[in-house]
């Protein structure tokens, strides 16, 4: 299938067959129901006459379609083939599902991405056959319909958590999209009683996030567990295996735990309005939108064919903040995981901000005295004072210099700016080099072709696998997959090595 034209053939045999592979790539909206569906979808196979294929399910709203309540279309992964392209769609979906549209409208959308709106509207329009206002829109109900589905918050604040700018707004959208009321969807035992208001930071919202099989999150977590942050980012475990994975976050923390078939994240926070960027965010850091299959397709044909069927569920750790990415890369240059926790410990102490402000009201969770800290921000850490950590004259130079160029627009490792550019960009920081950017465009851009040039661990690792060097031209477009399956391939859990 390309990407502008979908096969309805091709469509059809992946619905008739429920293949999971294709789950979030597109959505099958049956015209004698006006309902949409994902390809995996329970319900009876439509006939051939009465079904239309929509590339996104905004696209699918916007022709008249409502969700389906059996399979739940805002429980399916994400395309992955927009990491893959990395194109302007491709990052201006990444904004959305950020907030950017909801926060600036699309007018602000269209400025983080340097295009004008027309341009951008031009290019939803040929790609996705809808809008970006109108994805922006979908994802708000979608998401709205999960917490409806899955919570007990009131509804007042369902409509605010999911970015809707009043309960009368939410109201009118469910109706003209969904054709029902918010409340036809609270789920039986009725919404939380009491006065609406900040949700209790003891008692969270726990929701599913939904993956393709399969799926290894013991080493994702586990690789998020050796770089945990101390006091910015807590684990707990149950023998070798990592049970959860807590970070502090704007007005409090949230928390992740692999279950069965998806991820459950719970999020207790004074600073609901959020959750549509909380949610985005843990499932770049978690990587749940990729697609093994795609991968393994490659690299299976490969020398690295061993390794991908001994682990086809690997997946590659993103970032929960480019930034804070940004700044563990130079930090972990030439030296051990451990050391660079330590030193980026010393730095939240230092410069970091409190999760939960004195006085912000609610009571506090035992996860948030685990994590009390937000990593600094890029102005904050740009004029933050860094002697005396233990950091090299030269390190705290190329932080401040990286903290400065983010702080002033001139790199964004949120997902605006084109991998290619931003790689470029970083290049030019003294104290940066090949492996510090590929190690930051793998993780933090999530370029699924990113590789980080000069790394030890991988160099020696294809050595005693005799793996030449030219080699790794054949794993593209997935050569940070192969980096994953290297660096797991060895018991030297390093960081990597920048002679820069």
């Amino acid at each position: 299938m390309t990407r502008r034209q979908l096969d309805f053939d091709a469509c059809y045999l992946a619905v008739s067959a429920r293949d999971s592979r294709f789950d979030g790539r597109f959505y099958t909206a049956v015209t004698t129901t006006g309902i949409y569906c994902r390809p995996i979808c329970p319900a009876r196979t439509p006939s051939r006459s009465n079904v239309r294929f929509y590339r996104h399910a905004a696209a699918a709203e916007a022709a008249g379609f409502r969700p389906c309540r059996r399979c739940r279309p805002e429980l399916s992964p994400g395309d992955p083939g927009w990491d893959v392209r990395a194109d302007l769609v491709g990052r201006a979906l990444r904004l959305i599902d950020d907030g950017v549209a909801d926060e600036s409208g699309v007018a602000g959308l269209a400025r983080r991405l340097h295009v004008t709106e027309r341009h951008l509207h031009r290019l939803f329009a040929a790609e996705l056959g809808t809008g970006p206002l109108a994805v922006a829109r979908t994802r708000r109900l979608l998401l709205a319909k999960q917490l409806l589905t899955e919570t007990t918050l009131p509804i007042t604040d369902v409509a605010f958590a999911a970015g809707f700018g009043s309960v009368r707004q939410f109201n009118a959208a469910m109706k003209e999209s969904y054709g029902f009321a918010p409340g036809e969807l609270r789920r039986a035992g009725g919404p939380v009683r009491g006065a609406h208001g900040p949700v209790a930071l003891t008692t969270g919202l726990t929701l599913r996030l939904g993956h393709r099989e399969p799926y290894d999150a013991q080493a994702v977590l586990r690789f998020l567990a050796a770089r945990a942050i101390p006091s910015v980012e807590a684990v707990c475990r149950s023998g070798p295996d990592v049970t959860a994975y807590t970070r502090a976050v704007p007005g409090g923390s949230i928390t992740l735990r692999p279950a069965a078939g998806h991820i459950r994240l719970t999020v207790r926070t004074t600073e609901t309005h959020r959750l549509s960027r909380l949610v985005a965010r843990c499932r770049r850091l978690l990587d749940l939108d990729a697609d093994p299959g795609a991968v393994r397709e490659i690299l299976g044909g490969t020398s690295l064919a061993p390794l991908v069927a001994a682990r086809p569920g690997l997946r590659v750790p993103g970032a929960y903040d480019g930034f804070e990415l940004a700044v563990r890369a130079v930090v972990g240059q030439q030296i051990s995981v451990a050391g660079a926790r330590t030193l980026l410990g010393r730095i939240a102490a230092r410069a970091g901000l409190p999760a939960v402000p004195d006085g912000a009201g609610g009571d506090r969770a035992p996860e948030a005295d685990q994590v009390p800290l937000l990593f600094p921000t890029a102005d904050r850490l740009a004029a933050a004072d860094l002697d005396g950590l233990g950091l090299t004259t030269r390190r705290v130079a190329t932080i401040r210099a990286l903290a400065e160029a983010v702080a002033s627009g001139a790199i964004d490792l949120d997902g605006a700016g084109d991998p290619a550019d931003t790689v470029a960009g970083l290049l030019e920081i003294p104290g940066i080099g090949p492996w510090t950017a590929g190690y930051i465009a793998l993780r933090a851009l999530r370029d699924p072709d990113a590789w980080p040039e000069g790394d030890l661990v991988l160099r020696k690792t294809m050595e005693r696998l005799g793996i030449a060097p030219d080699e790794t031209e054949r794993w593209r477009p997935w050569r940070a997959y192969a980096a994953l399956h290297l660096w797991s391939h060895t018991s030297d859990t390093s960081e990597g090595r920048d002679k820069s």
